[in-house]
């Protein structure tokens, strides 16, 4: 038998060797899929009417001015022949080489045949002019509203992101080298890869963004020791070890959103919020909220008021015998919070001495990049899938929030598992990004509704508790750390909502980068700088036009304004006491 022969024949084995595993993946992926629980159809497109709107008003413009519109059309297609006839007298000239090519970087064609291969250009540069055309003929429709606008630019750029050529087989270079390189087992890598994300998430395809067995709660990630000192329903309250001899007299609480997991703030020692707030000296305690299934179906936000933030200021006052505490509110759980400072200042109790807010959004009256999903077909199709499930599953909240960033989020993941075969990385930040929770029912109509949609608390208040809360109320000492390129909560609005407090004592921090890079961003790394500026009466736009930006991290600064806030030094204090014993180490087992 010859070589080639020989290599035929390892060839033939691996091809049926690959056969015989695409026969078992679909198999697999067949029973998996007949486990998928769609969430409401609804929440997978918007409302036609804003498709059939937009079509309406470019055709009445054409039909206004048709020299415009053949204008625009003549420019594309011009642009589309110009392109085909210089690809063709490239290939004419007998070098396998692509035309000019002038189109703009994008990272998503970094590989060299996007320029050098003619078929490969010819593809990328029909798909930049296609999209370049969509966007203009998107921007010259001005017959809408700036909401609808706004969703009609948004849902067309998700269409543009979704036809990439990259995200096609055929017309990825990287995903067909890979698959040439290694006979085709990169792509059974990535059908396997597939399979298991299928599997994973009940029939739902979910890309998974980190490799989930390389991380182990309390082991390796969330390992910042201490205890849980009481629990109920809603949530665990956890009491870190000191690891100082003094600690400030007066406590500190952390509300972390219950969108998610509150380890964002321990991923490892050397970025921990949770190691660095103890050894600055501080007593901490923080709350690990419920992951709720559907019987918290009735759960709203007066129950988390209740047996949330209340029950943890007198539990927290109770161990350490402070008559006040010092709190943090993360995301939605500032929001949350700023409702329950006015709860108290209404009810006269003094218990929180001072408050921090953290990406908080507590002014909604501009919606953000959320504006696409936060109009009525889609909150109506959010209270229908709740209705019907009790909760709003972890994934509908993680696919709203990944089409935000398509394509860091869902198309880039998704090339790299599903057509190159490869591996998620272990990546702390990525876990715990994958490691979502349920929002209850009734929670997630009324934060939509009344806070989302209706601006009730910065308006005209909002009804909570037996009583009207509203954002002026709080008058308490305040600082607030937004970011620079939050998409979640915008700095912007976040500022807003600041300059609507009653505060006198207010202090407003613009951290670098985004919601969680720019929170989570120790004072080792030197990696993202602070703007401050002590003018909160300016517009946005002019406080941080006169901003003084600072090097570093601003959890320094937080800690020196926080200690000003604490009252004296006392002995450091073990977890829990005699009425409130140790339950289990944390990270606890709602975390889990």
């Amino acid at each position: 038998m010859t070589t080639k022969e020989a290599g035929s024949g390892e060839n033939l084995e691996r091809l049926n060797a690959n056969l015989a595993k695409v026969e078992e993946l679909s198999q697999r992926l067949v029973t998996a899929m007949s486990h998928r629980k769609a969430a409401n159809p609804t929440l997978n497109a918007p409302d036609q009417e804003m498709f059939a709107k937009a079509a309406s008003t470019y055709w009445t413009r054409m039909m206004q001015n048709p020299a415009h519109m053949f204008e625009t059309q003549l420019e594309y297609w011009g642009q589309s022949v110009k392109h085909f006839i210089e690809a063709q007298q490239a290939l004419a000239s007998g070098k396998l080489e692509a035309p000019e090519d002038h189109t703009p970087d994008d990272r998503r064609f970094a590989n060299p045949l996007w320029k050098s291969h003619p078929y490969f250009n010819f593809i990328k540069q029909q798909y930049m002019m296609n999209a370049q055309a969509i966007e203009k003929a998107v921007s010259e429709i001005d017959d809408m509203s700036p909401r609808e606008k706004k969703r009609l630019e948004y849902f067309s750029r998700q269409i543009i992101d979704m036809l990439a050529p990259t995200n096609f087989l055929s017309t990825n270079p990287d995903a067909l080298e890979r698959a040439v390189a290694t006979d085709g087992e990169s792509l059974i890598k990535g059908l396997e890869n597939l399979v298991a994300d299928i599997e994973a998430n009940d029939g739902e395809m979910l890309v998974r963004l980190a490799d989930e067995s390389a991380f182990k709660l309390g082991e390796n990630i969330a390992t910042t020791p201490g205890q849980v000192v009481y629990r109920n329903r809603m949530m665990e309250l956890i009491q870190f070890a000191p690891t100082t001899d003094k600690v400030h007299a007066i406590p500190l609480i952390i509300f972390p959103p219950w969108i998610n997991k509150y380890y964002i703030m321990d991923l490892k020692p050397e970025n921990s919020l949770i190691k660095w707030v103890t050894d600055q000296g501080f007593t901490l305690f923080i709350v690990s909220w419920v992951n709720p299934d559907e019987t918290y179906r009735d759960v709203g936000l007066e129950d988390y008021i209740t047996d949330g933030y209340l029950t943890a200021f007198r539990e927290v006052k109770a161990i350490t015998g402070q008559k006040q505490v010092n709190t943090v509110g993360y995301c939605i759980a500032g929001t949350t919070l700023s409702m329950v400072l006015s709860l108290l200042k209404h009810r006269g109790d003094k218990s929180v001495k001072s408050a921090t807010f953290f990406t908080a959004l507590t002014d909604f009256s501009e919606q953000g990049e959320f504006t696409p999903f936060l109009q009525d077909d889609f909150i109506d199709g959010i209270e229908a899938e709740v209705a019907e499930n009790g909760v709003l599953r972890s994934f509908i909240m993680a696919r709203t929030f990944s089409f935000l960033r398509s394509n860091d989020l869902i198309y880039g993941p998704a090339i790299k598992s599903y057509m190159m075969g490869e591996a998620p990385p272990a990546f702390d930040l990525l876990y715990w990004n994958g490691d979502g929770t349920n929002l209850p029912a009734r929670m997630v109509v009324e934060y939509l509704r009344w806070l989302c949609q209706e601006n009730r608390f910065a308006e005209g208040g909002i009804d909570l508790m037996n009583d009207r809360l509203h954002l002026a109320d709080v008058d308490l000492p305040v600082c607030l750390i937004a970011c620079e390129t939050d998409h979640i909560a915008a700095w912007k609005d976040s500022y807003r909502g600041a300059q609507g407090m009653g505060s006198k004592d207010r202090t407003f921090i613009l951290s670098q980068s985004g919601h969680i890079a720019g929170i989570i961003n120790p004072p080792t790394k030197k990696k993202y700088g602070h703007y401050m500026n002590e003018d909160m009466s300016l517009a946005s736009e002019d406080w941080k036009a006169g901003a003084t930006f600072h090097e570093g991290s601003w959890w320094p600064r937080w800690g020196e304004w926080l200690a000003k806030r604490s009252g004296k030094m006392v002995d450091a204090r073990e977890p829990g006491d005699s009425g409130h014993p140790v339950l289990c180490p944390a990270p606890g087992i709602y975390v889990l």
